[in-house]
Order: C-alpha cells, then structure tokens, then sequence
C-alpha cells in the first residue's frame, strides 16, 4: 500500500467525494475544501488499507453502511462552547423564560430543540437557564432534544464529561453550581442531564418530531448548506413551531430572504408567524 501521505487526491475523486457528501448530509463543499477533505478522509483510507480515494468512494456507492456512517462523522464540524454566542442566551433569560413561567403556568409542558449540539455544550447551557428560571420542584414537564448527524460528538454529549478550558469561560460561579469534579474531568449534574435527550438527526431525512417546541436553535448549521436545502429545513422548522416561537441561527447565518415564516426580531434570532 502507499504511504498515506502520496496518496492523491485528484479533482474527479474531489467531485466524487463531495457529491457523496451532499448527497448524504447537505452540506456543500466548495473548491477551496480540496485539503479539508483530503484530511477528513485519508485517515479512512489507512484504516481500511486503500490506495486511493476512487476505491473509498466505491466502497461507499457499493453500499457499505457502516462505512457510510462513518463517512458522515468525518465531516461534520463540531466547535461549540457553552454560553457560546451569549446574545441568545440573554433574550432566552430576559424574554423568553419569563413568558413561559406565564403562559405554560396550567399545562407545564416546555419543549426545546438543539439541532446540531455537537459535544453537549449548547443544550446544557440551555437546561441551566431553563432549571435557573423554572425549578424542577414546580411539577413542570421540561425536556430538550438535542441532535446531530455526527455519532461520535453525540457519544461524548450524552457522557456530559468535560475539561478545565471547557468550562474556563462560564459565567463565575455557573460551573461550581452544575458540575461535580471527577479526577481531571467536570461531569454535568444528573438534574440537568435528565432533561435532555440526545438523537442522531439528519436534517435531510425524515424527521421523527413532532413538537411543538417554543425555541429551537441551529446555529452554525445552515453555513454547510446550499440555498435550497437550508430552505427546505427553515420549512420544516416551521412545521413543529407555533406563532410566537423563536428560532435561533448562526452569527453568520440570514433566513430573512427564503421564508415568510419567520420575522427576523433581533440579532440571528427569528419568531414563527
């Protein structure tokens, strides 16, 4: 076999490989993610002792499943950090929670959603605040669903293990209340992981959801996909939402121009009609 480094990676392969990708998971590569995916996947072809990445690609259209999964875990990208992007996590504290403690005062039920959690940090920070607003003496029905294509990040999620610098950048004292120190590790509290359920979701494929939730968040998600397929998930977000819920996107991510079912009200934060 060659060594891993000669291998090639030629345009045509490139073509192949990210067509597989978009065809699978949405996401659209450009041009300029030659060595990204070069990256991403020469560490496959040394695991199953290939030379070049037609036979990878082969090896995937023929059918091999459990190889198609793990081509799915190869490219996804997964940076996250709790209290990231903390805009959204003020309007949730300020706006959101206080109407709920409101509005859901007779049934109790509040349902949220993260799509896309990668490691866990994004729905745990979203079961502190709801915890902090809505105590779980109160008889309340509070649960989270937390998705990602990726088994791998998931893996870790449910784990809700983390590191000093994972939790380096927490308001003070946010860590100290939710976490319990285990050798070098932080564990998240069993109140907060017990509110949480964690799925692999493609948001391509069906989606086994009903709803309603009152938040979602997808941030950093729509940025992987072409215009057509971030509309057609703005759709179907709609779909499991009721006027006056909110969606949450990226810093860098805009639905306003593909879609009358959502209003734009403050920063990369969106209500459904």
């Amino acid at each position: 076999m060659k060594v891993l480094s000669s291998i090639k990676l030629t345009q045509s392969e490139f073509d192949g490989l990210r067509s597989l990708v978009h065809r699978h998971t949405g996401i659209s590569l450009s041009d300029a993610k030659v060595e990204l995916v070069k990256r991403r996947f020469a560490p496959r072809l040394k695991e199953l002792n290939l030379d070049s990445f037609s036979s990878y690609i082969k090896r995937i259209e023929d059918g091999d499943t459990d190889e198609l999964l793990r081509f799915t875990d190869a490219i996804t990208t997964n940076l996250t950090s709790f209290f990231r992007e903390n805009h959204h996590f003020d309007y949730m504290k300020r706006e959101i929670l206080p109407k709920l403690l409101k509005d859901k005062m007779v049934s109790k039920r509040v349902r949220f959603w993260s799509a896309g959690c990668s490691t866990g940090q994004e729905p745990y920070t979203m079961a502190m605040l709801l915890r902090e607003a809505i105590p779980m003496s109160n008889g309340w029905d509070i649960k989270i669903l937390a998705t990602d294509i990726d088994r791998t990040v998931l893996a870790k999620a449910r784990m809700g293990l983390y590191t000093q610098s994972d939790l380096d950048k927490m308001p003070e004292g946010v860590a100290r209340k939710w976490f319990t120190k285990h050798s070098d590790k932080f564990q998240v509290k069993d109140e907060l992981r017990q509110m949480i359920t964690f799925n692999q979701l493609n948001l391509l494929k069906t989606w086994p959801v009903k709803g309603p939730f009152e938040a979602i968040f997808c941030r950093n998600v729509f940025i992987y996909f072409d215009k057509p397929t971030q509309k057609s998930i703005v759709q179907k977000f709609a779909r499991v939402q009721n006027p006056g819920d909110h969606l949450f996107i990226g810093h860098s991510e805009s639905i306003t121009d593909m879609t009358d079912d959502y209003k734009l009200i403050g920063q990369t934060t969106y209500v459904r009609q």
